[in-house]
């Protein structure tokens, strides 16, 4: 069978994030929303998207495909009926439509039409930018058993201050010595080649993905992600890096999600809470304009290829678009729009020629080349984004 995942209705609720990739390209727990999908239903998959990432993400549509709603994550109830799925068939969620049976003879999709399937199986489901941070607990949790059933861990070092081995699972060619793993408060997932340096505290639920590192003396606190080939140190918590990220040095970061190729300065710090201890509002693109998050914690979300410089500081619930490059004392604005170069003192447009000389030289030095398709989506974003910069 074909399966494709599409982006559904809430693509544009997740920005700045889904700007440079689809939905099911988010990061929460250990994999990506489609890594879940293609291990749960043994197929690889193809993406419906936005026309200009296309290129990038293409769509295969073969006769007979399954359509996927990717802000569904998958389980193990929910893949058998997907997988079960026949011509003129859907599964819904409520209102929200999960899976349907599609045919490349059918000029239009009418549920009116369809056997309507209801799942009643509890889902996880990916909405907003904060349900990366606050669901990853149980998305940790979900993804651990699903990497690590039938299987048998790297043993432990002996150097290692470990509670509750059970709940640690070790990947080939990673390497940790006098660390502190907690595992009582959640399972822990070490990456094939990853590393954690000494001195090291972690509590889990947390994951270090492949090729991913702690580096010396970090304190994390679950439920945390560090996505392929990025680095943490300082303090974390309850974070989520997608991929190729750094916040190398000491500094806070709590309650945050960072896109790819980001880079967090020295000293860096956000705020997680208010100090009325109010509920934090947090800028919605869909909305144009900052909405409630019914959340007392919520810090840094932060776009791909944004960068910060040493001492920043971000207040809480701080949107950051794609590409910005932020610097200087104080606090900037709650929400930075993409390519915007400045801080609390003003901001001008980060041209995409210099923001593009950064991102190869970024992404040379972990051997992954800025591609054509990669500056035509950027450009994209630039232009799109145009509306949200005004400069100081």
């Amino acid at each position: 069978m074909n399966y494709i995942l599409f982006d559904g209705t809430v693509r544009n609720a997740l920005l700045p994030f889904t700007y440079t990739r689809p939905v099911a390209d988010i990061r929460v727990g250990i994999l990506t929303i489609r890594e879940k999908w293609e291990k749960y239903l043994g197929y690889t998959t193809t993406t419906l998207t936005e026309e200009y990432l296309m290129e990038k993400f293409p769509m295969v549509e073969m006769e007979e495909n399954v359509m996927i709603n990717a802000s569904f994550l998958p389980n193990e109830v929910l893949a058998e009926m997907v997988m079960a799925l026949e011509p003129n068939q859907a599964i819904f969620k409520g209102e929200d439509v999960i899976a349907f049976y599609s045919q490349d003879t059918q000029e239009e999709v009418d549920f009116d039409t369809y056997e309507i399937i209801d799942c009643t199986e509890d889902c996880l489901t990916i909405e907003n930018p904060w349900d990366i941070f606050k669901k990853n607990d149980a998305a940790i949790r979900e993804d651990f058993e699903l990497l690590t059933e039938g299987r048998v861990s790297q043993p432990i070092p002996s150097s290692v201050n470990v509670i509750a081995a059970e709940n640690i699972f070790i990947e080939e060619g990673a390497k940790l010595e006098f660390v502190t793993l907690n595992a009582s408060t959640g399972p822990i997932y070490i990456g094939k080649n990853s590393e954690i340096m000494e001195n090291s505290v972690i509590r889990g639920p947390f994951a270090l993905c492949e090729e991913a590192q702690v580096k010396l003396a970090t304190k994390v606190y679950g439920a945390t992600t560090v996505g392929p080939h990025s680095r943490i140190g300082g303090e974390v918590s309850n974070s989520v890096l997608f991929g190729y990220s750094n916040k190398g040095h000491d500094g806070f970061l709590g309650n945050s999600v960072l896109g790819e190729w980001c880079n967090l300065g020295a000293d860096t710090n956000n705020s997680n809470l208010k100090n009325n201890y109010e509920e934090v509002k947090l800028w919605s693109y869909e909305k144009e304009g900052f909405v409630k998050t019914g959340l007392q914690f919520c810090g840094l979300m932060m776009g791909d290829h944004s960068k910060s410089g040493i001492n920043t500081m971000f207040n809480t619930g701080t949107v950051v678009g794609v590409s910005a490059n932020i610097f200087g004392s104080g606090f900037p604005r709650n929400f930075v729009p993409s390519f915007s170069w400045g801080g609390a003192s003003g901001f001008t447009t980060y041209v995409t020629k210099k923001a593009f000389e950064t991102a190869k030289i970024v992404m040379s030095r972990r051997n992954v080349e800025f591609t054509e398709q990669d500056a035509a989506i950027m450009e994209h974003i630039f232009e799109e984004s145009k509306k949200w910069r005004k400069e100081d």
